[in-house]
């Protein structure tokens, strides 16, 4: 089966965090440092809260262009 090469991420990318990470809430932006693996792909990331981790999966990460749009509003 063949990767899907538009949801591989590349060093120097400009990411978001897309879950809670440890000392890292959702939404946090950063930039990948180190893509690493064969078989699974991990990423090292330095966050801009000043925070660097090493290992996530593509699953906790996602490009700026890739959340949902919000326009401050809440459905009421």
């Amino acid at each position: 089966m063949a990767k899907d090469k538009t949801a591989e991420l590349r060093k120097g990318d400009k990411v978001v965090a897309a879950t809670e990470l440890r000392r890292v809430p959702a939404g946090t932006p950063g930039r990948i440092l180190m893509v690493a693996g064969l078989q699974w792909t991990r990423y090292r990331v330095d966050f801009d809260n000043g925070v660097s981790i090493g290992s996530l999966d593509r699953a906790h990460l996602a490009r700026p262009d890739e959340l949902p749009a919000t326009n401050g509003s809440e459905p009421g």
